[in-house]
Protein backbone atom coordinates (compact mmCIF):
# COMPACT_ATOMS: atom_id res chain seq x y z
CA UNK A 1 0.00 0.00 0.00
CA UNK A 2 3.05 2.57 0.69
CA UNK A 3 4.68 1.41 -2.50
CA UNK A 4 1.03 2.62 -4.23
CA UNK A 5 0.64 5.48 -2.49
CA UNK A 6 4.60 6.49 -3.38
CA UNK A 7 4.22 5.55 -7.09
CA UNK A 8 0.85 7.59 -7.48
CA UNK A 9 2.54 10.81 -5.85
CA UNK A 10 5.76 10.25 -7.89
CA UNK A 11 3.54 9.97 -11.04
CA UNK A 12 1.72 13.33 -10.39
CA UNK A 13 5.26 14.95 -9.58
CA UNK A 14 6.77 13.99 -13.14
CA UNK A 15 3.44 15.62 -14.57
CA UNK A 16 3.48 18.21 -13.08
CA UNK A 17 5.70 21.33 -13.94
CA UNK A 18 9.06 22.18 -12.16
CA UNK A 19 7.48 25.00 -9.91
CA UNK A 20 4.81 22.29 -8.22
CA UNK A 21 7.74 20.06 -7.59
CA UNK A 22 9.32 22.72 -5.52
CA UNK A 23 6.22 23.82 -3.29
CA UNK A 24 4.15 21.46 -1.71
CA UNK A 25 5.06 18.12 -3.53
CA UNK A 26 3.96 16.04 -0.13
CA UNK A 27 0.41 16.86 -0.41
CA UNK A 28 0.37 17.20 -4.31
CA UNK A 29 -2.95 18.98 -4.36
CA UNK A 30 -2.50 22.61 -4.38
CA UNK A 31 0.76 24.40 -4.98
CA UNK A 32 1.70 28.35 -5.61
CA UNK A 33 3.17 29.53 -9.13
CA UNK A 34 5.83 32.02 -8.01
CA UNK A 35 5.87 33.75 -11.51
CA UNK A 36 2.35 35.20 -10.37
CA UNK A 37 1.72 34.01 -7.09
CA UNK A 38 -1.35 32.16 -7.42
CA UNK A 39 -2.76 29.16 -5.80
CA UNK A 40 -3.57 26.18 -8.55
CA UNK A 41 -5.29 23.22 -7.85
CA UNK A 42 -4.27 19.80 -9.05
CA UNK A 43 -7.64 17.90 -11.10
CA UNK A 44 -7.28 14.25 -11.40
CA UNK A 45 -8.33 12.92 -15.23
CA UNK A 46 -11.63 11.47 -15.32
CA UNK A 47 -14.73 11.40 -17.41
CA UNK A 48 -18.31 13.18 -17.07
CA UNK A 49 -21.17 14.47 -19.60
CA UNK A 50 -20.60 17.63 -20.92
CA UNK A 51 -23.18 19.99 -22.02
CA UNK A 52 -26.58 20.44 -20.86
CA UNK A 53 -26.99 18.40 -17.14
CA UNK A 54 -30.02 16.62 -16.16
CA UNK A 55 -33.28 17.91 -15.47
CA UNK A 56 -31.38 21.88 -16.31
CA UNK A 57 -34.81 23.66 -17.80
CA UNK A 58 -32.47 26.39 -18.23
CA UNK A 59 -29.92 25.41 -20.64
CA UNK A 60 -29.60 26.52 -24.35
CA UNK A 61 -29.30 24.81 -27.73
CA UNK A 62 -25.87 25.59 -27.70
CA UNK A 63 -25.22 23.42 -24.99
CA UNK A 64 -26.56 20.46 -26.90
CA UNK A 65 -26.61 17.41 -27.09
CA UNK A 66 -24.79 16.31 -23.94
CA UNK A 67 -22.19 14.22 -24.87
CA UNK A 68 -19.05 11.85 -22.91
CA UNK A 69 -16.05 13.34 -22.50
CA UNK A 70 -12.93 11.22 -21.11
CA UNK A 71 -9.82 13.98 -19.96
CA UNK A 72 -6.50 11.08 -19.65
CA UNK A 73 -4.37 13.68 -18.20
CA UNK A 74 -5.06 15.29 -15.03
CA UNK A 75 -4.18 19.41 -14.51
CA UNK A 76 -3.54 22.12 -12.68
CA UNK A 77 -5.94 25.03 -12.70
CA UNK A 78 -5.55 28.08 -10.76
CA UNK A 79 -8.09 28.13 -7.35
CA UNK A 80 -9.70 31.76 -8.52
CA UNK A 81 -9.31 34.03 -11.26
CA UNK A 82 -5.95 35.31 -12.62
CA UNK A 83 -6.60 38.86 -9.62
CA UNK A 84 -5.11 42.04 -10.49
CA UNK A 85 -2.36 42.10 -8.06
CA UNK A 86 -0.96 39.20 -10.07
CA UNK A 87 -1.57 40.26 -13.53
CA UNK A 88 -0.09 43.74 -12.50
CA UNK A 89 2.99 41.29 -11.38
CA UNK A 90 3.48 39.84 -14.24
CA UNK A 91 2.48 42.11 -17.05
CA UNK A 92 3.07 45.55 -15.29
CA UNK A 93 -0.48 47.10 -15.90
CA UNK A 94 -3.64 46.56 -15.11
CA UNK A 95 -6.45 47.24 -17.57
CA UNK A 96 -9.17 46.53 -14.90
CA UNK A 97 -12.63 49.05 -15.27
CA UNK A 98 -13.13 48.28 -11.72
CA UNK A 99 -9.79 48.56 -9.50
CA UNK A 100 -8.70 46.63 -6.77
CA UNK A 101 -5.75 44.09 -6.02
CA UNK A 102 -8.03 40.91 -5.34
CA UNK A 103 -10.48 41.92 -7.84
CA UNK A 104 -10.56 39.65 -10.57
CA UNK A 105 -8.86 41.15 -13.73
CA UNK A 106 -10.92 41.93 -16.32
CA UNK A 107 -11.42 44.15 -19.94
CA UNK A 108 -8.34 41.53 -21.46
CA UNK A 109 -8.71 40.22 -24.54
CA UNK A 110 -8.46 36.77 -25.17
CA UNK A 111 -4.85 37.38 -26.94
CA UNK A 112 -4.01 38.62 -24.17
CA UNK A 113 -5.02 36.16 -21.71
CA UNK A 114 -3.14 33.82 -23.97
CA UNK A 115 0.02 35.89 -23.34
CA UNK A 116 -0.67 36.08 -19.92
CA UNK A 117 -0.82 32.44 -19.18
CA UNK A 118 1.94 31.66 -21.51
CA UNK A 119 4.39 33.93 -19.22
CA UNK A 120 3.61 31.66 -15.76
CA UNK A 121 4.26 28.80 -17.83
CA UNK A 122 0.64 27.48 -18.13
CA UNK A 123 -2.00 27.75 -20.95
CA UNK A 124 -6.06 28.44 -21.54
CA UNK A 125 -8.10 25.55 -20.52
CA UNK A 126 -9.72 23.57 -23.09
CA UNK A 127 -13.76 24.43 -22.74
CA UNK A 128 -14.06 20.35 -21.69
CA UNK A 129 -11.41 21.35 -19.24
CA UNK A 130 -12.80 24.26 -18.05
CA UNK A 131 -16.05 22.59 -17.59
CA UNK A 132 -14.82 19.84 -15.46
CA UNK A 133 -13.43 21.63 -13.42
CA UNK A 134 -16.00 23.85 -12.87
CA UNK A 135 -18.52 21.09 -12.13
CA UNK A 136 -16.00 19.78 -9.31
CA UNK A 137 -17.47 16.57 -9.46
CA UNK A 138 -21.31 17.18 -9.49
CA UNK A 139 -23.46 16.63 -13.07
CA UNK A 140 -26.23 19.67 -11.58
CA UNK A 141 -26.35 22.93 -13.48
CA UNK A 142 -24.84 24.73 -10.11
CA UNK A 143 -22.55 23.27 -7.87
CA UNK A 144 -24.34 24.64 -4.61
CA UNK A 145 -26.84 27.37 -4.46
CA UNK A 146 -26.15 30.30 -6.88
CA UNK A 147 -25.90 32.97 -3.60
CA UNK A 148 -23.55 30.56 -1.75
CA UNK A 149 -21.39 30.10 -4.77
CA UNK A 150 -21.74 33.50 -7.16
CA UNK A 151 -21.62 37.41 -7.61
CA UNK A 152 -23.86 37.56 -10.80
CA UNK A 153 -27.18 40.42 -11.28
CA UNK A 154 -28.96 39.63 -8.25
CA UNK A 155 -26.63 40.06 -5.59
CA UNK A 156 -23.75 41.94 -6.89
CA UNK A 157 -24.54 45.50 -6.40
CA UNK A 158 -23.75 46.12 -10.28
CA UNK A 159 -19.55 45.39 -9.08
CA UNK A 160 -17.09 42.62 -9.56
CA UNK A 161 -15.79 41.22 -5.69
CA UNK A 162 -13.08 40.08 -4.05
CA UNK A 163 -12.27 36.41 -5.73
CA UNK A 164 -12.53 33.58 -2.68
CA UNK A 165 -15.31 35.17 -1.25
CA UNK A 166 -18.20 32.88 -2.32
CA UNK A 167 -18.38 28.97 -1.42
CA UNK A 168 -15.43 27.12 -3.64
CA UNK A 169 -16.90 23.66 -5.40
CA UNK A 170 -15.83 20.18 -5.03
CA UNK A 171 -12.37 20.37 -6.10
CA UNK A 172 -11.78 24.08 -3.98
CA UNK A 173 -12.24 26.20 -6.97
CA UNK A 174 -13.69 29.28 -6.39
CA UNK A 175 -16.18 31.60 -8.52
CA UNK A 176 -15.81 29.44 -11.48
CA UNK A 177 -19.47 30.57 -12.19
CA UNK A 178 -20.24 34.60 -12.15
CA UNK A 179 -18.19 37.34 -11.37
CA UNK A 180 -16.34 37.18 -14.60
CA UNK A 181 -15.97 35.46 -17.76
CA UNK A 182 -13.40 33.34 -18.32
CA UNK A 183 -11.63 33.18 -21.49
CA UNK A 184 -11.01 29.37 -22.40
CA UNK A 185 -8.54 28.27 -25.60
CA UNK A 186 -11.46 26.40 -28.01
CA UNK A 187 -12.62 27.96 -31.04
CA UNK A 188 -16.45 28.67 -30.56
CA UNK A 189 -18.83 25.70 -32.20
CA UNK A 190 -21.53 23.36 -32.11
CA UNK A 191 -20.94 20.60 -30.06
CA UNK A 192 -21.30 16.54 -31.32
CA UNK A 193 -23.01 13.82 -30.00
CA UNK A 194 -19.92 11.45 -29.81
CA UNK A 195 -18.27 10.60 -27.27
CA UNK A 196 -14.56 12.87 -26.92
CA UNK A 197 -11.16 11.75 -25.89
CA UNK A 198 -8.98 15.40 -24.59
CA UNK A 199 -11.47 17.46 -27.33
CA UNK A 200 -10.07 21.05 -28.28
CA UNK A 201 -12.63 22.23 -29.97
CA UNK A 202 -12.70 23.05 -33.79
CA UNK A 203 -9.65 23.21 -35.83
CA UNK A 204 -10.62 27.18 -36.84
CA UNK A 205 -13.28 29.49 -36.54
CA UNK A 206 -13.84 33.24 -35.88
CA UNK A 207 -14.71 33.39 -32.33
CA UNK A 208 -13.55 32.01 -29.05
CA UNK A 209 -15.73 30.56 -26.17
CA UNK A 210 -16.22 31.86 -23.07
CA UNK A 211 -17.42 30.37 -20.01
CA UNK A 212 -18.97 30.97 -16.71
CA UNK A 213 -20.81 33.81 -16.66
CA UNK A 214 -20.15 37.65 -15.26
CA UNK A 215 -21.90 39.43 -11.90
CA UNK A 216 -24.31 41.34 -14.17
CA UNK A 217 -26.19 38.96 -15.50
CA UNK A 218 -29.46 36.79 -14.42
CA UNK A 219 -29.73 33.53 -12.82
CA UNK A 220 -30.09 31.52 -15.84
CA UNK A 221 -27.04 32.23 -17.63
CA UNK A 222 -24.92 30.90 -14.05
CA UNK A 223 -24.67 27.75 -14.93
CA UNK A 224 -21.64 25.17 -15.81
CA UNK A 225 -22.35 24.41 -18.80
CA UNK A 226 -23.48 27.77 -20.12
CA UNK A 227 -21.31 29.64 -22.84
CA UNK A 228 -20.90 32.47 -25.18
CA UNK A 229 -18.58 33.43 -27.73
CA UNK A 230 -16.03 36.77 -28.37
CA UNK A 231 -13.76 37.92 -31.44
CA UNK A 232 -10.00 37.16 -29.94
CA UNK A 233 -9.34 40.84 -29.70
CA UNK A 234 -12.39 42.06 -28.45
CA UNK A 235 -12.10 44.13 -25.04
CA UNK A 236 -15.10 43.99 -23.21
CA UNK A 237 -16.18 47.22 -20.88
CA UNK A 238 -17.39 46.96 -17.00
CA UNK A 239 -20.98 45.34 -18.39
CA UNK A 240 -19.22 42.21 -19.81
CA UNK A 241 -15.99 42.34 -17.60
CA UNK A 242 -13.84 38.92 -18.88
CA UNK A 243 -10.89 37.67 -17.10
CA UNK A 244 -8.55 34.74 -16.85
CA UNK A 245 -8.17 31.44 -15.43
CA UNK A 246 -4.91 29.31 -16.36
CA UNK A 247 -4.24 25.90 -16.15
CA UNK A 248 -1.10 23.58 -16.75
CA UNK A 249 -0.05 19.89 -17.05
Amino acid sequence: MRRLAYLGLLSLLISAPAWAQVAGAAQAKTTVNPKDGLTYVWIPPGTFQMGCSPNDSECGNSERPTHSVTLTKGFWIGQTPVTQAAYKKVVGSNPSDFQGDQLPVEAVTWNDAKAYCERVDMRLPTEAEWEYAARGGSASARYGSLDSIAWYGANSENTTHEVARKQANGYGLYDMLGNVWEWVADWYGPYDSASAVDPKGPLNGQLRVLRGDVWDMDASGVRASARSKALPGEHFDSWHAVGIRCVGN
